[in-house]
């Protein structure tokens, strides 16, 4: 028997404490629905325009996630472990097997979240084209399991398959969702606080909440969404009270925000230079080599990012306190050459505007130790195919490396192994591979993260990426807004308890 659903928004709103309160708040997220705030709409620019038609199987995903439009069976809580979300509970039956428990809950289209309904839409992620960072190397199989559970296998032991379950891309959509052969439509289809009711191509998007949220009713009544790429409109949209909320605000514009709209927040965000070791100059691990040694990253982290940034150390940053007590140096670097004149095309994208600069800066010290170098500038998404396509000698380019599992190893996986699919790097080692591989079959917490480094000691010492900063980010809040979750994995942003 289902539980009426009265009943079920009571629980959803003696849980949903449990959720808003797993990341630092712009302000007291205290308060009811009936609260003076309550009717209010926010108005929120992001700094990245959706490139898949808000599919939520590619880089769009985290567009979802942090709009509260979507939720997967699990979350992240603030120490980077599973936590319940569509699923309440889960067990491992066996080595490949898990086992979880839905919660009652219900789709924005008004149908009942099920069993069912859950396994086909994890399926239907495992057939998506490219397929979704957090099912890389992974082969996974969903299906009901009765008594309102649903059971996950893998083709491998998986060790860490509840943290998978709460990437972004792995979102359960309703049947209606895929109604339309080859597409994914996520509009009215997800289960978050809410709904994505119309969309302005890749400019804007209108939500409003969703009553019936299994988490208790959001205390905002919708959100009006403008995707900005350009960091300086960004701010001055917050500056001159056009938006409520504004991410990524750029370091240079930091100082002329009042104190009190201003977020910093520790990240899993490293700024790296990649470097294609498969096509091009790069092909050279001695070139790979005196790239490295040219890039000077505490000049990156106190000039370009004015301090809100630390000097790169690896592929795990700061903001993850058990790398720095791990951490293994390079293994097998080559001996730097001399560039002597060689010709590299650098690429990034100015969604981001430090990157820009840093690249610029980069160019600089290139130069000055011997490579003739063409800067490339674009949006992301007219950069993003040819990276990957291997079209650039390097690209500088920025990654939460905890965003899409949770899992250290799991984007050691995605993007630094012969088959992962957002390797910028193009890298293709069998040793990596092989470390890697290790370190995914690991269960205990502190053994894997040692795996972990041991892989990434393989990655740097083969200079196939350098990291150039860890980076903290800027986020614009409206000093009359509260409840802002400010998410170092950079998953969230506004939630049940957002409000003004």
């Amino acid at each position: 028997m289902r539980t009426p659903r009265r009943r079920r928004l009571l629980v959803g709103l003696l849980l949903s404490p449990l959720l808003t309160g797993c990341f630092a708040s712009g302000g007291d997220d205290t308060g009811s629905p009936s609260d003076k705030g309550s009717g209010s709409r926010l108005r929120v620019a992001l700094a990245f325009p959706p490139t898949e038609n808000l599919s939520p199987y590619g880089a769009d995903a985290t567009l979802l996630s942090r709009l509260g439009v979507t939720e997967g069976l699990t979350a992240l809580d603030a120490n980077g472990s599973a936590a319940p979300a569509l699923a309440e509970s889960w067990t491992r039956k066996d080595d490949r097997t898990w086992l979880f428990t839905l919660r009652e809950a219900g789709f924005q289209d008004g149908t009942d979240v099920t069993a069912d309904t859950v396994a086909a839409a994890l399926t239907r992620a495992t057939r998506a084209e490219p397929e979704p960072a957090a099912l890389s190397g992974v082969t996974l199989t969903a299906k009901a399991a009765g008594d309102g559970r649903i059971s996950v296998t893998t083709a491998e032991p998986d060790p860490v398959l509840p943290l998978r379950m709460s990437s972004p891309g792995l979102a359960v959509l309703a049947p209606k969702a895929f109604a339309t052969k080859g597409a994914v439509d996520p509009v009215g289809t997800a289960t978050g606080p809410f709904e994505l009711t119309k969309t302005t191509g890749a400019t804007a998007a209108t939500l409003d909440r969703f009553d019936d949220y299994w988490g208790g009713r959001a205390q905002a009544a919708g959100i009006d969404a403008r995707f900005i790429a350009d960091g300086t409109a960004r701010a001055n949209a917050l500056r001159t009270g056009e938006v409520d909320i504004a991410e990524a605000i750029p370091v240079a514009q930091a100082a002329s925000l009042d104190k009190a709209t201003r977020r910093e927040t520790a990240t899993a965000r490293t700024t790296f230079l990649h470097l294609n070791t498969r096509t091009g100059a790069f092909k050279d691990a001695k070139l790979r080599a005196a790239a490295r040694a040219a890039a000077d990253t505490s000049a990156l982290a106190d000039g370009v990012y004015e301090g809100h940034a630390d000097a790169g150390k690896g592929i795990y940053g700061p903001a993850l306190t058990w790398a720095e007590g791990k951490r293994v140096q390079p293994v097998g670097r080559a001996t730097a050459t001399a560039p002597d004149g060689t010709s590299v095309t650098l690429a990034t994208y100015d969604n981001r505007p430090e990157l820009p600069e840093a690249a610029q800066v980069l160019k600089q010290q290139l130069e000055k130790a011997g490579f003739k170098v063409r800067l490339e500038v674009r949006e992301y998404s007219r950069l993003e195919s040819d990276a990957l396509a291997g079209k650039f000698d390097a690209v500088v380019a920025a990654r939460n490396t905890m965003l899409d599992t949770g899992d250290p190893v799991s984007v050691l996986a995605s993007d630094y192994t012969c088959d992962g699919g957002n390797n910028l790097s193009l890298l293709c080692d069998k040793k990596v591979d092989a470390a890697v591989a290790k370190a995914e079959g690991i269960e205990d917490t502190a053994e894997r993260q040692d795996a972990a480094t041991a892989a990434e000691a393989l990655i740097l010492g083969a200079d196939a990426v350098v990291p150039l900063v860890h980076q903290r980010i800027i986020t614009g809040v409206d000093a009359d807004v509260q409840g802002v979750l400010l998410d170092p994995y950079e998953r969230t942003l506004v939630g049940t308890g957002t409000r003004r």
